[in-house]
């Protein structure tokens, strides 16, 4: 048995014990007031949202895989049409494409950054066209926090006569050439799934957008397609509302998370610094700055899941993100994909670890799990 606590990949508990007393204060505000429902609570987060992504219009939802499924309803997408999507994903982005009907078709990774090979994107257009899809849109995934080569994407869009949504559900609170996660894509879409850097006690998502009438339209989607009032349907909608409690739940956590985006940054310089000589560390584009969802080290040579053991056994957490692309599940196997294939994604999938990151692990726990580490690769 060990002497230490478990190290967990992501502890809320911590983040409680600093700002609990103000989280229950305002779900007892809510509580008070009774407006479980569309509350001013909702309202206050959207705008302080707008704020701190400098985008016009923030729509919240009920969760990230509404925000995606709103975000191309908005755009009109469906049958006969396809989207560009990583395959090195989890399985929402994707998921999202195929519930309006939609048909996703698969692009490999950048090997360094986990996100969209711009080459692969282009690949995959014409793999579309091939297949007589019509290529309306591209979902770029800033995977483990660190945003996608917006530049390149934004320009194959153009050039394609394409639309590009950024998919943030890891990544809000991060930045790109000095611009903030939110402000980089005509539509970003967030998720504040409670392990996310900024994440509630429960589901909930959001969806960012400069432009009025598809903030409008967004609006009207999430409320059953209502018009003037709910009980005037102008549209097919859904019902996919952020519950108020959640949103004073992130109203309170969006207060300290500037300083948790800091410290996240501080923990990953620190591994980076003791692993280097060990692993394949994550790296970070110059101009970019990562929130670190999670940091994810290769592990390669079949070691991983060895290391992975080694490390539960000093109850230090790890996890597999993710053991399986989507263009190998059974769900997605029948899609098109680049015609170059998809090795980047393949082999990442046999060798990522993500370790224990969050805003409140502290110098002996890192310590910890270096050390852990440096034993396991002596051993292995």
């Amino acid at each position: 048995m060990t002497a230490h606590p478990p190290i967990r990949l992501n502890d809320l508990d911590a983040q409680r014990r600093r700002i609990g007393d103000a989280v229950d204060a305002a779900v007892k505000r809510v509580m008070d007031h009774g407006q479980f429902i569309m509350g001013p609570e909702v309202a206050a987060l959207e705008t302080a949202l707008e704020a701190f992504c400098d985008a016009r219009h923030v729509v919240s939802c009920s969760n990230g895989t509404d925000a995606l499924v709103l975000a191309l309803r908005a755009k009109s997408v469906g049958p006969g049409d396809a989207v560009i999507v990583p395959s090195f994903t989890f399985a929402a982005s994707a998921e999202a494409v195929a519930l309006v009907s939609a048909s996703p078709v698969f692009a490999d990774i950048d090997p360094g950054t986990f996100n969209l090979d711009p080459d692969s994107v282009e690949d995959a257009i014409r793999t579309a066209r091939t297949a007589g899809l019509r290529p309306v849109a591209i979902i770029a995934v800033d995977l483990f926090g660190q945003p996608a080569d917006y530049r390149a994407l934004t320009q194959i869009a153009e050039d394609q006569g394409l639309w590009l949504l950024a998919d943030a559900a890891q990544s809000l609170g991060a930045r790109y050439h000095n611009r903030p996660v939110g402000s980089l894509a005509p539509l970003t879409t967030a998720s504040f799934f409670p392990a996310k850097p900024l994440g509630c006690y429960g589901d909930g998502g959001a969806v960012l957008t400069d432009d009025e009438e598809t903030a409008t339209l967004l609006r009207s989607l999430r409320v059953h397609g209502k018009g003037d009032h709910k009980y005037d349907n102008v549209r097919i909608g859904q019902n996919a509302r952020l519950d108020t409690l959640q949103a004073a739940v992130l109203l309170e956590k969006l207060k300290v998370f500037p300083e948790e985006i800091e410290a996240r940054n501080q923990v990953a310089d620190r591994y980076r610094l003791g692993l280097s000589d060990l692993v394949e560390t994550p790296s970070v584009v110059e101009g970019c700055q990562s929130v670190w969802a999670q940091y994810t080290i290769r592990v390669p040579d079949g070691r991983r899941d060895s290391l992975a053991a080694h490390l539960a056994a000093r109850e230090i957490s790890t996890a597999i993100y993710y053991p399986k692309p989507l263009h190998r599940q059974k769900a997605y196997e029948n899609y098109q994909m680049a015609s170059g294939g998809l090795p980047a994604s393949e082999k990442a999938a046999g060798e990522v670890l993500s370790l224990p990151m969050h805003p409140y692990l502290d110098v002996e726990s890192q310590d910890r799990v270096l050390e852990a580490l440096r034993d396991a690769m002596a051993t292995s």
